[in-house]
């Protein structure tokens, strides 16, 4: 009788271990139990796994697989890599950690406001006992989940993540899996959700094995990283129900609260049940199992709803989507370069169109793709949308590393970020932001291969040849990159730096407290912009509450009236110079039709109570 196939990789049952390995061309098949020196054949099973039980396999045993007698290699499902992606796989049993987040509930999707960072480098200390030193830091500020960068295996300690090998494995300068476990606990003890990003569309260079198990890759399509990982050829089930797999794992074993997946426009899959609708249905299964909420949020560059459309709509039944295109409509408002693919956007009437529609195209011409691109997203609600006026991707894919606090004045910023939480969508903040960070956040990795490292540094310079990028990238191998790239804690004391992160609290505080502003009803709003004046007046309503915000991108003041019939309205928040800081005289009642004066690079929020 055949074996149940369950989740690949060594799984611990008590005393007992379950291995499972798929390789179906292998002939034959053994684990190398390092630490009795000798193997253990493993049993042909159907669709070409490998299995055996065993109670050889105890917590923190090294092991490796070997096929055919060849050279021993790494689990492709390990879930620990003590000593780096070339090195034995450990087994750990993920279910001993004494959780203590019984009565924590994932919060509704409307309630998330984001913050994005990079483990390495959001603290002094580099992994998740850093992360955990600064949560009530992020809870002061008003964040309520953290997102964090890929910590999938990489090689060496220093890279942004997306160059994972082991899927399932977390990376051993972090801490390993029970440190990250660790953090989810705290964070969930503390009222924050744990959003985490992995990548299912392609798998890193440097310890990749995956081609001695299976085919886990086809030659049918092409990606930016070679060939595409196979969800529908031959022999594809099992790559599915991998990742899948995957997937179930970290919900349930590591309690994380929602998946960011990476560039899932670059997964190719034709079957008729399409790999995301697949892990949906399971996550789906998972939550009535345990009666725990997860979200799928995923990074999308098609503008095809199709990916956030509930399944029973024909759709992925993907929870949220990043939206770039907000992010590039507002940095060309904001003064940003025309370069690359930032040529498609002409400013602020993108970015009302974004506001009023959340795809800028939606079915229309686009110049840098050279076709029609996009469909409307009417029926979808604000939070199946996340925006934000900077992320890794953003300043990091710039040659030189660039953030808004070096390319934007601060009164600039306040109105960037200004835009971004008053949107109808979920915010995010990228790690810094709030209190302006200088030092740049560069692209940085540790292969240990020389001519794949000089192969990365060729890359990125071929890279910004259509940005018109001049001079020379900062040499991504470098370890001073990597330690130039770390936030500076020290600064958050001092001006103006200071003062910046409290515009950021008090603005987030602001958009939580004002139910036209906290609710993503994209129903109730209209954003309008004067493209000669540069100014946007975005009109937000919820139920019998209004809010009304005016904003000018231009270096000069500029006169805007107030819109609609005989509505009064009460100044809220003025982010000009330091009248943020005071009190609104809220006696001042202002009838619509009344011209007000905005100062340059500036906001103001009104109410109507």
């Amino acid at each position: 009788m055949k074996a149940t196939i369950k989740r690949p990789g060594v799984t611990l049952n008590g005393n007992q271990a379950d291995v499972w390995v798929w390789s179906p061309n292998a002939k034959k098949a053994a684990i190398q139990l390092l630490h009795l020196g000798r193997e253990l054949p493993l049993s042909k099973e159907q669709y070409g796994y490998w299995h055996t039980q065993t109670t050889e396999l105890k917590e923190g045993s090294l092991y490796k697989i070997i096929l055919d007698d060849k050279d021993p290699l790494p689990d492709p499902a390990s879930v620990y890599q003590p000593e780096g992606v070339h090195g034995p796989s450990s087994v750990v049993d993920l279910r001993t950690f004494k959780w203590t987040d019984d009565n924590w509930n994932n919060l509704d999707l409307p309630e998330y406001l984001l913050y994005e960072l990079h483990t390495g480098t959001f603290s002094p200390e580099g992994d998740f006992v850093g992360i955990e030193s600064k949560l009530d830091y992020l809870i002061s500020l008003g964040i309520t989940a953290i997102e964090i960068m890929p910590v999938a295996q990489f090689p060496g300690n220093r890279n942004w993540g997306y160059d994972g090998v082991f899927p399932y494995a977390v990376q051993n300068s972090y801490g390993g899996p029970k440190a990250l476990q660790h953090l989810v606990n705290t964070c969930h003890q503390k009222g924050l959700a744990v959003v985490l990003d992995v990548v299912y569309n392609h798998v890193g260079p440097e310890g990749n094995y995956f081609n001695e198990y299976g085919p886990y890759f086809t030659e049918k399509y092409n990606t930016p990283w070679g060939n595409a990982v196979n969800f529908d050829d031959a022999g594809s089930d099992p790559v599915r129900h991998y990742f899948t797999e995957n997937v179930l794992m970290w919900f349930r074993d590591f309690h994380i609260d929602a998946l960011r997946m990476d560039a899932v426009h670059a997964i190719k899959d034709f079957n008729p049940n399409h790999i995301l609708a697949q892990v949906k249905a399971k996550v789906d299964e998972l939550e009535a199992e345990t009666g725990k909420r997860h979200y799928l949020i995923v990074e999308c560059d098609l503008n095809d709803t199709r990916f956030i459309n509930k399944l029973d709509k024909a759709g992925f039944g993907m929870d949220s989507q990043w939206i770039d295109e907000f992010h590039h409509a507002l940095r060309v408002t904001a003064g940003g370069e025309q370069t690359g693919y930032y040529s498609d956007f002409n400013g602020i009437v993108d970015l009302a169109k974004s506001y009023n529609d959340a795809y800028v195209y939606d079915g229309q011409y686009s110049p840098h793709r050279d076709k029609s691109f996009g469909v409307k997203a009417t029926d979808n609600s604000g939070e199946q949308f996340v925006v934000f006026s900077q992320n890794h991707d953003q300043v990091g894919n710039r040659m030189l590393g660039e953030r808004s606090s070096e390319l934007f004045s601060t009164e600039m910023q306040k109105l960037m970020a200004g835009a971004v939480l008053t949107a109808p969508y979920l915010p995010m903040l990228f790690m810094g932001e709030e209190y302006s960070e200088p030092n740049r956040f560069m692209y940085f990795v540790s292969h240990t291969d020389p001519e794949l490292a000089e192969a990365v540094r060729k890359g990125r310079k071929k890279e910004f040849a259509a940005f018109h990028a001049e001079g020379e990238a900062p040499d991504p191998t470098d370890e001073e990159t990597f330690i130039n790239s770390k936030l500076q804690w020290n600064l958050i004391k001092q001006q103006p730096h200071q003062t910046m992160l409290d515009f950021y609290q008090k603005l987030i505080a602001l958009r939580k407290s004002l139910p036209a502003l906290h609710h993503t009803n994209r129903k109730g709003l209209h954003a309008e912009a004067n493209e000669d004046k540069k100014t946007l007046v975005l009109h937000r309503k919820h139920q019998a509450h209004e809010a009304l915000i005016l904003m000018n991108f231009s270096g000069n003041i500029q006169s805007v009236t107030l819109p609609g019939g005989a509505t009064q309205w009460y100044q809220e928040f003025n982010s000009a110079g330091t009248a943020w800081q005071k009190q609104p005289e809220k006696t001042q009642a202002l009838n619509s039709g009344t011209t007000v004066e905005l100062q340059p690079e500036s906001f103001i929020i009104y109410i109507n109570e």
